[in-house]
């Protein structure tokens, strides 16, 4: 009987020790490249962003994620050597720096405006995309200004400079309209589209997105431009990835290739 106790106890201590094994064997504790940046995951350039927001980010028929965002990060990835991988995380925690600092993801590439409100968290790259808001209606009830929304309801996604953008404006002028916020662009289009709200405010390129997947549906009928800049972003202090960022960013510009995915993704691209 002491020998098979001694026999259980060997194969229990065998299976603790395969345990720990794989348990060990699972943890990604990331990696550093050639050119000396630190990623949360070996061989990976993990990239935070919200989707859907065609044309930026957004999934395709076959459900892979594709975009004006991701074809550029695939050209910081590249020049790491490595291949990107995206992680779908609710925006407010990609805009506070929450998502950075925890080591859920190494960039953060999510249509998302530079300001110094969020350059207090986060460090972004040099701007990449030109913003304009614009104000979408159903087709047949165009309006041309705010004002023309008194006493109906306006829509805007929550948490981005749209909404801001609004609430500033309304309250300046002292408009008599009713701002709704939405989680994120998707509800936002299906309350313009089922009438819940008379107008949605979002950046053009998306608008022009949804108007071209959707003919006859809804218009741009107003713009307005604030000035706003696009940049990716990493955690605060992150140097080295944020100079990879920044010279694939630069050597797209130079070489053509940022052209050619602007067209694919956002148009022709306006004469500078």
């Amino acid at each position: 009987m002491k020998k098979l106790g001694h026999a259980r106890a060997a194969v229990a201590l065998v299976a603790v020790a395969m345990l720990a094994a794989s348990g060990c064997a699972k943890k990604d504790t990331g990696s550093t490249t050639e050119s000396g940046v630190a990623l949360v995951k070996s061989g990976v350039l993990t990239t935070c962003t919200h989707l859907p927001y065609a044309p930026f980010q957004s999934k395709d028929d076959s459900g892979k994620v594709v975009g004006f965002d991701v074809a550029l990060i695939d050209l910081v990835a590249a020049k790491l050597s490595v291949k990107q991988e995206i992680v779908d995380t609710p925006f407010e925690g990609i805009k506070s720096g929450a998502d950075l600092n925890s080591g859920k993801c190494d960039v953060a590439a999510a249509g998302m405006t530079i300001t110094d409100e969020r350059k207090k968290v986060i460090d972004f790259s040099d701007p990449y995309f030109d913003a304009t808001q614009a104000l979408a209606t159903q087709t047949g009830k165009e309006v041309k200004t705010l004002e023309e929304l008194a006493g109906k309801r306006l829509g805007v996604q929550g948490g981005t400079t749209g909404e801001e953008y609004i609430n500033a404006q309304v309250k300046q002028k002292g408009l008599k309209v009713e701002v709704v916020s939405y989680r994120d662009l998707a509800a936002l289009q299906q309350a313009l589209a089922t009438n819940q709200v008379a107008a949605a405010v979002n950046d053009l390129p998306v608008w022009n997105e949804y108007i071209k997947a959707n003919p006859g549906k809804a218009v741009v009928a107003a713009g307005f431009d604030t000035g706003e800049q696009y940049g990716f972003a990493v955690k605060k202090g992150n140097t080295e990835l944020l100079k990879s960022v920044n010279e694939a960013l630069a050597s797209a510009r130079s070489d053509g290739t940022y052209d050619k995915i602007y067209k694919e993704w956002i148009g022709e691209k306006p004469a500078s």
